[in-house]
This record gives C-alpha cells, structure tokens and sequence, in this order.
C-alpha cells in the first residue's frame, strides 16, 4: 500500500480502533444453560469445548410396540388358503385325501411358523415426528414415516380380524405409490387410538409452532385421549344401495344375456358341463362389480369431525377412512342413466397422496355419497367446499358449431367459473359435474385435435396433484386461451391466500 496522499475525490480509510490506556482485555462471559435446565448437559471443566446435549434415556424415546399376539394365527389361515388354491383338485386325485391332508397341514404349520417368526420381529413406535416401523425376517428393516407427510389413517376389519376383534391399520401418505405400513393386526381399541394419536401429531407437525406459546407434549408411553366421534351428516339407505345397483347396466341386461344363452342351448340341444360352467362363470363376472359396490358401501355413514370427514363402511370388510378436507382435490357429481328415473346420483373425491398405483380401487377414500338425491348432495357438497352450491352451478354451453362433434351431446356440455371453484359438465348417457377448486389447480393446458383445429375449437384442461381434474370441452378458440389464462391468475392467487 502507497503512504502517498489519496488520489482526488476518495475518503482516506479510517484509522485502526485503539482502546483507551488501562482498559483490561476483553473476556467472554462464562456459559450460562437455559433456564429450567429443559436440558440435561454434562458437567465439562474448563477449557474443553461444550459437548453436545445428551440424548434422553433410551435413545427412541417410547418402547417399542408389538402387533396382537393373535396375528400370526390371522397370517396362517391366509396363507392356508392361498397353498389350497395352489395345490388344487388334481393334486387330490393323484395322493389322495391323506397325504393331500397331510401337505396342507405341513405347509400350513411352516407358514405359521414363519408368521410367529415375523411377529415376533415386527413392531412399532412414535419417536418425535416419525412413525418407525420394523419388520423383517431374513433381512430387517426399518422404516420412518415423517408425520407430516401423513395424510390419512383407515382402520380396516376384514372377515377373518371381525371374527376375532382384531383391526388392521393402514397409512397414506404423500406421493406414495401404495399404501405404506399397514400394521396388522391390532386390537380395535389400539387400532383406533393408535389412529387419533397419529392425525393429532401430524397435524401439528404440519402447523408451525407459533413465537412465544408453549406447544403441548405427549407424555412418554401414554397416548392423546381420542377425538370426539363428529358431527354425523348423512347414512345411506341399504335398500336404496341394493336398488341402485340393480339399475346398472350389468344387472339390468343379465336376465336378456341369460335368457339368450338359455335360448341358444335350447336350439342346440347342448347343456354340457363346459356349457353351463363357462355361463356360469361369464354371469358371476358381469354380477362381480354390482356385487362388490354392495359389500363395500354397505351401511354407509358419513360424518364430520372438524378439519376431516369420517366415512364408514362394509359388510364382510369393515372400514373406518378419515379423510382431510384440505386434501381434496376435486369433486364429482355422477348422474347415471338409469338412476335419473329416481333423482339419484353419486359423489367421488379426489384426494391427494393417496396411492393411485394400485389395481384395486377399494383402498382409495374416493366415496362421498354412493347414492342419493340432489339435496342431500348439495348438503354433502357444501360441507366439503363452504359456498359451493350442487344444485345451483349453472354452466355456459359450447359454440353451436360443436354439433358437429357432439350431435346428440352437445347439450351436456359446459363450463363456468364461480367464485372458488372451476366447474366443468361432459357425459351423454351418464351425465358428471366435475368441481375442482383453484387452490388445488397444478397446471392449465389448452388442447387443440385435428377436427378442433378446422373449427376452431379447444379443450381447456386445470390438471390437479395425481388426479383427472377437469377439463371444458370444445370451447372457442379465443374464449379457451382466455379461460386458461383466467384460471391460471386465479389459481395462483388462491395459493398465495391459503
């Protein structure tokens, strides 16, 4: 650095600070630990640097919990039924009924076995925010479920668990492509305060703790007292469930196929095994879905219990789901032919983080209401989205130019945009409203086909997390691009207020 005079129009820096004579050197204030010792720390001499807290007494917190003792025995016989079917009729022929006897009772024993084995290395436990589970027989496993990534929590009974006051609990969370955890089995009583617990603590591991309040702590190994039951809002009819599905197509044009069939083996004079087998099996795959709806949606009840419904359900399987209302994604209104005779119709939920990978839908919190009429659908409809009306959305048609897309259906067409919802109408025969809030609105894609292009028409989609959402069909060029770019502004101002 130069010790000649500062260049013109620039500030010489300041001269280095210099404490006065006598003043004594400056030492930091010992440590002093947080008032109410909320911490326990280790005595440490001086000159050695503060070590870490210690960790509290058992390193996991709570102990570790096991399933019911009676699980393996549940495990067992599904595993008795799945070596039956594996072995079959033709092993029978070839052993015998003794030795066929004695391999089932041998596998069967081993597959008990292996359960008691596998219960015995399975358990559980809450450790802060997570739900740890470990399982594993040959190769262990833990895996630690963040609360907040939590979305739902079902305890399902199925036949075997009702016939021994059993429950299995079932957990959905975030981006999961199955549902992850299932913990089978527990007593009811466990399962269900097992179920209260986690929602309590997910919720409020979802909430930010806010300055300056003390937020409330679970005493070690006890358990939160269970939620009130909720405010009931609507219980299905099962006569009306049985009617309902006896109006759909399956059911109402199976005694025409049957009858044909019955003709034709008339003519022919063929009722061979094979043939009456094979109508048989053909009849109980129509009936399968009709009969399934049935047993699913029996005794169906739905309520309300603050921030979530609950909905419960079953014949031969049990459930009680609990559903988040800020979860909900879309909501479908479906007017089936043959049930406009009645006034009836449906109510299906999108919800997100539920697992969608699955082929079986019967896991997925998707029923509202499996059938009923426009009012109380409307009341079902305004508690899930306040100032939503079901049987006030009025809805703009599209061009009359679409008649020749939709000659018959043009009519059943149409799209609005209301205050917090963006509605959309498609179906000829089975007629659905499709209601989809902005919050929950992911992205918004204008989409042009060949036969759209020389009309110029386009289809406006509002897409939503790992779901359908909805979609105004054939609208006017100008009109789709304006409604997109509509949708998206209010989309994103619905986000920024949630």
């Amino acid at each position: 650095m130069s010790d000649g005079p500062a260049e013109p129009g620039t500030r010489p820096p300041p001269p280095p600070y210099q404490p006065p004579p006598g003043t004594p050197p400056y030492q930091p204030p010992p440590y002093q630990p947080p008032p109410g010792g909320a911490v326990p720390y280790r005595a440490v001499p001086p000159g050695v640097a503060y070590p870490w807290p210690v960790p509290p007494p058992g390193g996991d917190g709570e102990p570790r919990q096991r399933l019911h003792p009676l699980s393996p025995l549940l495990h067992g016989a599904k595993s008795l039924v799945v070596v039956i079917a594996g072995l079959s009729w033709s092993t029978l022929s070839r052993v015998g009924f003794g030795w066929f006897a004695a391999m089932v009772a041998v596998l069967a024993l081993g597959a008990t076995v292996l359960s008691v084995i596998s219960w015995y290395n399975t358990g559980y436990h809450v450790v802060g925010r997570e739900l740890r589970v470990h399982e594993g027989l040959l190769w262990r496993r833990t895996r630690a479920i963040p609360l907040e990534r939590l979305q739902a929590v079902e305890v399902v009974r199925p036949l075997l668990a009702q016939l021994t006051g059993l429950a299995e609990l079932r957990l959905e969370v975030v981006g999961g492509g199955k549902t992850e955890a299932p913990l089978a089995y527990l007593g009811v009583a466990d399962a269900t305060r097992l179920r209260e617990r986690l929602l309590a603590l997910a919720d409020r591991a979802a909430q930010p703790p806010t300055p300056g309040l003390a937020t409330s702590t679970t005493v070690e190994g006890t358990t939160p007292p269970p939620a009130a039951p909720g405010r009931p809002l609507h219980a299905v009819r099962n006569q009306s469930l049985l009617v309902s599905q006896l109006l759909t197509p399956q059911a109402f044009l199976l005694p025409f196929g049957l009858a044909f069939v019955v003709l034709q083996f008339l003519s022919a004079d063929s009722w061979s095994f094979v043939a009456v087998a094979s109508t048989l099996t053909a009849m109980a795959g129509v009936l399968l879905q009709p009969v399934r709806r049935v047993l699913d949606d029996w005794n169906f009840r739905l309520a309300r219990d603050g921030g979530t419904l609950r909905v419960h359900n079953g014949l031969l399987e049990t459930r009680a789901q609990t559903v988040p209302l800020d979860r909900v994604q879309t909501v479908r209104a479906t007017w089936p032919l043959l049930w406009r005779v009645n006034g009836w119709l449906r109510l299906r939920l999108e919800v997100a983080g539920y697992s969608v990978a699955e082929a079986d839908d019967r896991n997925r919190p998707d029923r509202l209401l499996p059938v009923g009429d426009l009012p109380t659908a409307t009341m079902i409809v305004a508690e899930v989205l306040p100032g939503v009306r079901l049987d006030a959305l009025t809805l703009s048609p599209p061009p009359p130019r679409t008649r020749w897309l939709h000659p018959l259906g043009r009519g059943a067409l149409g799209a609005g945009l209301y205050e917090r919802v963006f509605v959309t109408r498609s179906g000829l025969l089975t007629r659905q409203l499709s209601i989809v809030p902005y919050a929950r609105i992911q992205s918004v894609r204008v989409v042009q086909g060949p036969v759209q292009r020389r009309l110029g028409l386009a289809t406006v989609h509002a897409d939503t997390a790992g779901g359908a959402g909805a979609a105004a069909q054939d609208r006017d060029l100008t009109e789709a691009w304006a409604l997109a770019a509509e949708l998206t502004t209010r989309a994103r101002t619905a986000r920024k207020s949630t």
